[in-house]
Order: C-alpha cells, then sequence, then structure tokens
C-alpha cells in the first residue's frame, strides 16, 4: 500500500514539473555579472583566394581582436568584436602585404554551461560563436586597393578561470567572405560570389568580466526555483513516507513512533489496547499467560521483563493541555503501577512528569512536578507508602514536533523508572 502511495505522489509530482516547463521559469538574474570585455592576439592563416606564387607562413603573424560580449543569461548572449587581420608574404613568396578589417555581431552559447561543466570543473569552459559581419581587405603598394565584402565566422573559445574577473581564453575561428573580389595578397582581383574566401584565426587572450556582482554569467549555475520548490515538497513527502519502527504505518501518521517489532497497531501506529490501560494487549497477554497468577489474571509478578517494560515508558499516564489531572482513560496506567507495587512490596519507583513545549520553560516545569504529584497522591491514598515514591519533574520533552498537534499529545505525560 506504501509503495502505491509513493508511486501516485511521484507520478503527480512529475506531472507538475512537465507542466511547469511550459510556463516561464522563476530565476532570480541580478546576482551576476552579465558584461564582459575580451582583447586577444594570435595568428592566421589565409586558405583562400590566393595567387599562385603568393603564400604567407604556416601560421603568420598576426591577428588582434577585441569584443564585448553581453549574456542575457548563463547560456546564451551576444557579442560584438572588431578584427585586424595583416598577411605579408613568406620568404620564398613574392612580396606583399595586405591588412584586412572586420567587425562583427555574433550570437555565443555557454557550451560549458550547455553540457554540465560544473559537475566536473569549476574552472574550465567553452563557448561557441557564430554571426554575420562586414570586412574589408586593404593594399597601399604598389597601387591602393580595397575590397569590400560580408562575412560569416564560427568558432570555439577555451576558458580558465584565473579569478573571478579574469579569464584567460584560447580561440580557433573560421571565417567565410562573401563576394571576395581580390585575392588576400591582394595581387588579382576577379568578382566572386557565395563564401568563397576562408581564413583561419588563432588567438590567445584575457577576459575581463565587469558588475559589482561577484560571479560572472559564464560561471554560474542557475537553479529554476520553482523546480527547486518541487524538489523540496517530493523530499518532504519521501521523508514523511518513511516508517521508522516499521509497523506498517508512515512516521508523518504514527502517533506510537517506537511500537515494538511485530506488535498490532491501529491505522495512527498506536499498539492495540482495548482495555485503555496503556499496556498493549499482545504485551500484556503474554505477561499474563506467563508471569501471572493463574488464579489472578489481574496480577503481575515482579520480574524483569514487566521492569524493562515500565522503564521503556510502555506504561504511562497521559494529560490533556495545560492540566495536571490525568484524562480519564489514563488512570489506567496508575491502576497498573499500583497493582505492580502492591505484588512488590520491596521495590520503588521514580515518577517522572513530562510537559510539551507551548509557554514559558520555568512554567512547563512546574507543571510536569504538578503532573508527577498528582500521580503520588494517587498511589498513597491506595496506601503506598509515600517512601516508595519519588516525584522527578523532567519539564518539556523535545524529540516531537512542537506543532504536531498530535505529537504533543504524546508528551504531556507521567512515566515511571522502577528501582
Amino acid at each position: 500500500m506504501k509503495k502505491l502511495i509513493l508511486t501516485l505522489i511521484f507520478a503527480a509530482a512529475f506531472t507538475t514539473l512537465s507542466a511547469q516547463t511550459e510556463t516561464e521559469k522563476t530565476v532570480d538574474n541580478n546576482d551576476y555579472n552579465k558584461w564582459s570585455v575580451e582583447l586577444a592576439g594570435g595568428f592566421n592563416k589565409p586558405q583562400r583566394p590566393m595567387t599562385s606564387g603568393y603564400y604567407t607562413s604556416t601560421p603568420s603573424p598576426y591577428v588582434i581582436d577585441l569584443g564585448a560580449r553581453y549574456m542575457f543569461n548563463n547560456k546564451f548572449g551576444l557579442k560584438g568584436d572588431f578584427g585586424y587581420n595583416s598577411f605579408e608574404g613568406h620568404s620564398d613568396s613574392k612580396s606583399f602585404d595586405t591588412k584586412y578589417y572586420r567587425v562583427d555581431l555574433q550570437a555565443v552559447a555557454n557550451l560549458g554551461r550547455i553540457m554540465n561543466f560544473e559537475t566536473w570543473t569549476q574552472s574550465l569552459g567553452l563557448l561557441g560563436h557564430a554571426g554575420f559581419g562586414l570586412s574589408m581587405l586593404e593594399r597601399k603598394d604598389p597601387t591602393y586597393l580595397k575590397d569590400r565584402m560580408g562575412n560569416f565566422m564560427a568558432g570555439v573559445t577555451g576558458q580558465i578561470k584565473l579569478t573571478d574577473r579574469i579569464a584567460l581564453t584560447g580561440d580557433f575561428t573560421t571565417i567565410l567572405n562573401a563576394a571576395q573580389n581580390a585575392t588576400f595578397d591582394g595581387a588579382t582581383a576577379g568578382a566572386s560570389r557565395g563564401f568563397q574566401g576562408i581564413l583561419f584565426n588563432g588567438t590567445v587572450g584575457l577576459t575581463v568580466y565587469l558588475g559589482k556582482n561577484a560571479k560572472h554569467a559564464d560561471w554560474v549555475t542557475l537553479i529554476d526555483k520553482n523546480v527547486l520548490a518541487l524538489t523540496d515538497r517530493v523530499s518532504n513527502i519521501e521523508n514523511k513516507m518513511l516508517d521508522t519502527d516499521k509497523d506498517g504505518v508512515a512516521d508523518y501518521l504514527d502517533q506510537e513512533a517506537n511500537t515494538p517489532d511485530g506488535m498490532m497497531v491501529d491505522t495512527k501506529g498506536r499498539s492495540i489496547d482495548k482495555n485503555n490501560n496503556n499496556v498493549p494487549d499482545e504485551t500484556e497477554a503474554y505477561i499474563l499467560e506467563n508471569y501471572g497468577n493463574k488464579s489472578d489474571t489481574t496480577t503481575v509478578y515482579d520480574n524483569e521483563l514487566i521492569k524493562s517494560l515500565i522503564n521503556g515508558g510502555y506504561v504511562a499516564v497521559y494529560f490533556d493541555f495545560d492540566k495536571s489531572t490525568p484524562t480519564n482513560v489514563s488512570t489506567e496506567g496508575t491502576d497498573f503501577i499500583l497493582t505492580y507495587l502492591r505484588n512488590n512490596p520491596s521495590a520503588s519507583i521514580d515518577i517522572i512528569g513530562h510537559a510539551d513545549e507551548l509557554g514559558r520553560t520555568a512554567y512547563n516545569d512546574k507543571l510536569s512536578n504538578a503532573r508527577a504529584t498528582n500521580v503520588k497522591n494517587t498511589l498513597v491514598k491506595a496506601n503506598v507508602d509515600a517512601s516508595r515514591l519519588n516525584v522527578i519533574a523532567a519539564g518539556e520533552d523535545t524529540s516531537v514536533d512542537k506543532e504536531s498537534v498530535l505529537a504533543r499529545k504524546l508528551v504531556r505525560r507521567v512515566t515511571f523508572r522502577v528501582k
């Protein structure tokens, strides 16, 4: 039955989770920085078009890239950047010197967060970027040449977080030029369509994070608050469904959390006690059968088992809130102790009073003493010598949830300890 209940609860929980994914997530976007500036430099390799007999070193210096990036969240953003490339002939090439300028707007994806890098590292990251822009190839000698074109670029950027403000980066980018009229060496002009120009850039640089918060979006893991709340609710349900004493009743419904193994219980986890003497019927039947006076089944002889049951709290007297007079049904607990003392004239007991946590501690100490004294007076009136009875005020019982009405009922009691 308990497994069926758990199955239904989890089914309902995940149905709710699926529904929530269709709505806007509630995430606090004010606890991390979004802006950064990036500066990098490195090498390039123009692939084509190149005039026969003209070529650069592999790789060839040099590249400079300056950009600014804004992250909408910890996974996606936009980047605007300016790039400068210099192309010069290799020692075995015909001499040339051209410059390449570009400006681009790119979408950025934080691949490190998308692939959950945070599960295995806190200092390595990976960005992917792609976008379009405008570019220009320029040559000054021997004759001036300027070729304007569009471009598409895409690349990946590895990150090493040095501090919360600075990251070391390494980037590899491919640039495709559209309608490039001149070769990269500037020696030949011939109109072409499509993305015919190919250029590779490799750079190393630094990213500086801007903002007043401690961390940047590159390095934070956002949690959907709705999902977090649902997770907590499911966790609480799991905890409530625990059955510590294994009596078949979940802890949150169990009014008797320490039922002995194998004991029959009712729907509230309480040992069956039809005669309301605060001793479980099975225990009482066993005691009477094995240790009782065969001529008088209400009398129980002294033995270690009975003593351990009394000392274990299985015999108790209960009280209503703010009362020092026992409830009507719980007086049977006093009768049980009275019978025990009469059959064991050498025994003496501690009468231990308890109170719940509501109210002031000093008042509850007095109330626990009054409850224990009330029980003592009842036993004295039944001709038990007062010297055999020792009152102890235990005060507040903090072992249960003070917010639970049912739990508080269980600690408003008097227990006994045989000496």
